[in-house]
């Protein structure tokens, strides 16, 4: 069943792809570099505001739904998730548009505040709609609709930054727009089947009670993830913001897409398989989720690594790629910590619903970061960022790691994990030997190609998460279909 889902999911994931790398590719070439920092800046406010908003509706959406369908009561439970949205929606708009009307800033600046906020706001109830369709098992019209909003959005937002003059305003435009058509098209469907009851109240309460600690664990998540990029600002400006968050993004999305790709598949799976056929079920997905992240991301991981020069060079602005190059590396660690952090230990928080205590460890991991990046960013500069990013992740994944256990005990694919390990140790040592062609876009062919088949041989040798199980038999087929 992962594997289906997987494949059904896989056009989500090549739109984001286009939209990560596409992004970067032609922002940083649209944008100066003091443009660029600021859209990255006011990209990290708002995601912050949407996470400390609206992100606990969305998770308490997904937790109780297959619950609520078992039940009989999936009409009160829509029902109550678009009441609380539409609360949340005056609210947000309430307090923050006095905040940007009024509040002496760049007028480029607050023109990029509110297509931010309208887009925040706009992407908030397609979550509602999203993850609704990802936990009824619609993974066909949650990828269509997912694929147009990232695409359409980026495409949108090229066109006003390139000829509609917004400068850093014009992504936000182009979300807020895509997300507006596709709201048209899927949200009548459910509103339809939505239907107030009595248990509306207790509901919400409940719904509260799950999803604030999750929304408060990612807001650290995120304070994790992007919080250095306002010390940065702070202390050596936006344009050295906007070198870094073009590094961290290319990397950090390069990684982010197939652990999201994995993980944000097996999650609503585990989450169906604990209610309907018990703990070890759920265990059983995970495990196969996990043993595929390490498969998949130790090579990515070290690939990255070894061809950030280049990679940044064809990816960046020249302006901003000798700066991202450098931090490009740690980067990778990093996120590999996170990814495994957020997409296989956070699950036994979310499985065993003990959301405080991952927002407690998250809080941690963000204080530490912060603390980190102020220690370290004045002595080494971007690099130092980098270092407290892979320092603050190490940590929190060790803390979650052995808190989780506690809570509900996962089954880790350790042997799969080390060979994978072991299998991109020995593919950075072959690809080292390998020239170094000047052109980025050769350099990245060649070595890639090269790498690719060294691990793709390593992983079929060692079986890691079981790809010969799953390869031989076509192989095997096809290669009877010749001799014959």
């Amino acid at each position: 069943m992962l594997n289906r889902h997987l494949l059904t999911y896989l056009p989500v994931y090549a739109a984001q792809i286009l939209v990560g790398f596409g992004g970067v590719m032609v922002f940083t070439r649209l944008l100066s570099p003091e443009d660029y920092g600021r859209y990255t800046l006011v990209m990290a406010a708002a995601l912050l505001i949407q996470t400390l908003i609206f992100t606990w509706l969305d998770a308490a959406v997904a937790r109780h739904h297959a619950r609520a369908s078992a039940r009989g009561r999936l009409s009160g439970h829509l029902a109550t998730a678009f009441m609380i949205y539409g609360a949340l929606a005056v609210a947000t708009l309430v307090i923050f548009a006095p905040i940007i009307a009024f509040v002496p800033m760049d007028e480029a600046l607050r023109t990029a505040c509110w297509f931010a906020l309208a887009s925040q706001v706009l992407r908030s109830a397609m979550m509602v709609v999203l993850e609704t369709r990802r936990a009824e098992g619609e993974a066909a019209r949650f990828a269509l609709l997912e694929s147009f909003i990232l695409s359409a959005g980026f495409g949108l937002g090229v066109v006003f930054v390139a000829a509609g003059g917004l400068g850093p305003a014009g992504p936000f435009a182009g979300i807020a727009l895509a997300v507006a058509i596709a709201l048209v098209i899927d949200l009548p469907v459910l509103l339809s089947k939505a239907k107030r009851d009595r248990a509306e109240v207790p509901r919400a309460v409940r719904f509260f009670a799950y999803g604030a600690p999750v929304a408060v664990s990612l807001v650290f998540e995120h304070l994790l993830s992007t919080g250095d990029r306002f010390v940065i600002a702070a202390l050596m400006g936006e344009a050295a913001t906007g070198a870094y968050a073009a590094g961290y993004g290319i990397t950090d999305r390069t990684l982010n897409i197939l652990f999201v790709w994995l993980g944000m598949t097996a999650g609503p799976l585990a989450i169906k398989a604990l209610e309907h056929q018990g703990a070890d079920a759920a265990r059983a997905v995970l495990r196969q989720a996990a043993a595929l992240m390490g498969l998949i991301g130790f090579p990515a991981a070290m690939g990255i690594a070894l061809i950030s020069e280049p990679f940044a060079r064809f990816m960046i602005a020249e302006s901003l790629a000798s700066d991202a190059a450098r931090i490009m590396p740690l980067i990778a660690l990093g996120a590999l910590l996170n990814g495994f952090m957020t997409y296989v230990f956070h699950e036994s928080f979310v499985l065993g619903r003990k959301p405080k205590l991952m927002a407690g460890l998250m809080a941690g991991g963000a204080v530490i970061n912060l603390a980190l990046n102020l220690a370290l960013i004045p002595v080494f500069g971007l690099i130092g960022a980098a270092m407290a990013t892979v320092l603050a992740y190490g940590l929190a994944l060790i803390a979650c790691a052995i808190a989780g256990r506690t809570v509900f005990r996962l089954s880790l694919p350790l042997e799969d994990w080390t060979k994978a390990a072991a299998a991109s140790v020995v593919m950075a040592a072959a690809l080292v030997w390998l020239p170094a062609p000047e052109n980025p876009v050769l350099h990245i062919v060649t070595h890639g190609a090269a790498g690719a088949c060294v691990y793709g041989a390593l992983a079929f040798a060692l079986d890691i998460a079981g790809c010969r199980t799953v390869l031989a038999p076509p192989l095997l087929a096809r290669l009877q279909w010749r001799s014959a």
